[in-house]
């Protein structure tokens, strides 16, 4: 029979023996994903002139790695399910390499964009790590080391600013990527010492079809969203995509219900605990790009605006760097709390954390050292929630699926990020104020957008606030379930 977890007796009798060392090789994966993405920001500016292309076009080195990721993390969840999750992982961070090598080699839009692109596809790594440790983990470190895991993703991207920053400063810009390549080999040199293969499988066929209208749906959707501002929102290409998008995604779902092993249980997905911990997911992708939006614009404006505060990149960097390790370093206390209370309420606490953090934020712009504070004060309520969300998805699902559905969670929060992504350009585009012949946004426009993050973390709360307490007797029901259609499918 599937389990939810091992008992800790058992794990303890067949764990490697270097378990932390294990841990800490998956959280170096997450951290390493995370930094490869934000590595790109400071030359994104550069690009045009780097590339010898246009703005709109260079814009796709950021665009790719947001499609692919979005549409490669449910699938190599489900990959990892079926055949291996330790497999998936080395695939992910194999083509994060490969891509970052591209890249270091590029001189030309077509290759830059193909390698990120490949970057993209190793988005599920830390989904995949986290379903992992609830295979090898006892239950009583399970929290803790998911905990440090989703952490992950908040120091890579705050450490990404400030590094390459410091690298575009002071060397050629290639080696940004070359710095990304030597830290990818390392991780998969580490996973493959410190890290066992999964034992729990579904088996079964791939849902290539499910697979295909997915991918379709989602870029159609992402695609609008994320270039709807610069395209236009009423161009026919974007009304188009959304079109697309209305009628893929219905047929889709469909589609799954019907077939026999589909990619995603949609039946098992619309389970309220699920449901709800993916709708604050989603909620969560908004929060904290409202903050990485709003206020590296604000360290940066000139102080003669009256509220910027002159800041170089490099400043801004290490401005904001810490709020990624205050994201890690509260994620044990997390832990603690979803140990003795739950993780719904760990969510419920960091989610009530990020909205009072926003809203503190929205006060405290007149100093670096209060941006520095409000910030963190936000990340740590992110620390809490990050932590909480796959231990409810995990609390809800048999072993045998966790990876899926720890990727559909992430994908949601993707989603969210898109989203916040559109909503907050929106909002800079249509609030701003002349400064000597050049349109910046304006200090409300900045508060509008953090005020994004006010509503995001109080409707985290609300939907986790609604989510049910589930009874040992519904998990064991889930297993059992598991089990059968494993049986069935052998």
């Amino acid at each position: 029979m599937s389990r939810t977890h091992p008992p800790a007796a058992q794990a303890q009798n067949s764990l490697p023996p270097r378990l932390g060392a294990m841990v800490a090789a998956l959280t170096l994966t997450g951290i390493v994903g995370a930094l490869t993405q934000t590595l790109v920001i400071p030359i994104v500016p550069l690009l045009p002139q780097l590339l010898d292309a246009k703005a709109s076009d260079t814009a796709w080195a950021v665009t790719a790695t947001l499609l692919c990721g979005a549409v490669a993390t449910p699938v190599t969840g489900r990959l990892g399910d079926m055949y291996g999750k330790r497999r998936m992982l080395l695939l992910g961070i194999y083509l994060m390499l490969v891509g970052l090598v591209i890249c270091a080699l590029s001189d030309s839009l077509a290759p830059m964009v193909v390698g990120r692109a490949l970057q993209g596809l190793a988005a599920g790594v830390v989904p995949l790590g986290v379903s992992i440790m609830r295979e090898v983990l006892p239950a009583e470190r399970l929290p803790a080391a998911t905990a440090a895991m989703f952490g992950s993703l908040g120091v890579g991207a705050a450490l990404g600013l400030p590094v390459s920053a410091v690298i575009v400063d002071n060397f050629d810009w290639h080696v940004l990527f070359w710095v990304s390549a030597v830290l990818s080999a390392v991780s998969a040199g580490l996973v493959v010492l410190l890290v066992p293969e999964s034992r729990e499988r579904t088996g079964g066929r791939f849902d290539l079809t499910g697979a295909a209208g997915m991918a379709l749906g989602l870029v159609c959707l992402l695609l609008a969203v994320s270039k709807g501002q610069d395209w236009g929102w009423g161009s026919g290409t974007v009304l188009s995509l959304f079109a697309v998008a209305v009628i893929v995604l219905p047929l889709w779902g469909w589609f799954q219900l019907r077939t026999p092993q589909p990619l995603v249980d949609l039946r098992t997905i619309a389970r309220p605990q699920i449901l709800l911990t993916n709708l604050a997911a989603l909620t969560l992708g908004l929060v904290l790009f409202s903050m990485n939006m709003a206020l590296p614009q604000l360290l940066q404006m000139p102080e003669a605006t009256g509220y910027g505060l002159g800041k170089s990149l490099i400043v801004t960097g290490l401005v904001m760097a810490p709020q990624g390790l205050v994201t890690m370093a509260v994620s044990p206390y997390g832990a603690r709390i979803t140990k003795s209370k739950g993780p719904k309420v760990t969510l419920m606490i960091g989610s009530a954390i990020v909205a009072a953090g926003y809203i503190i934020t929205m006060v405290m712009m007149s100093g670096v050292w209060q941006v520095m504070v409000a910030s963190c004060i936000v990340a740590t309520g992110v620390g809490f929630a990050y932590g909480a969300l796959p231990a409810l998805i995990m609390e809800a699902v048999p072993v045998s699926e966790t990876a899926t559905a720890n990727g559909l969670n992430a994908l949601m929060r993707s989603i969210g990020t898109t989203v916040s992504s559109a909503v907050a350009g929106l909002i800079l585009a249509h609030m701003t104020t002349d400064f000597h012949g050049v349109h910046i946004p304006t200090e409300n426009g900045l508060r509008a957008v953090l005020a994004l993050g006010v509503g995001a973390g109080a409707l985290t709360f609300v939907f986790a606030s609604l989510i049910p307490r589930r009874p040992q007797a519904d998990v064991t029901a889930l297993a059992e379930s598991a089990a059968v259609k494993a049986a069935g499918a052998e």
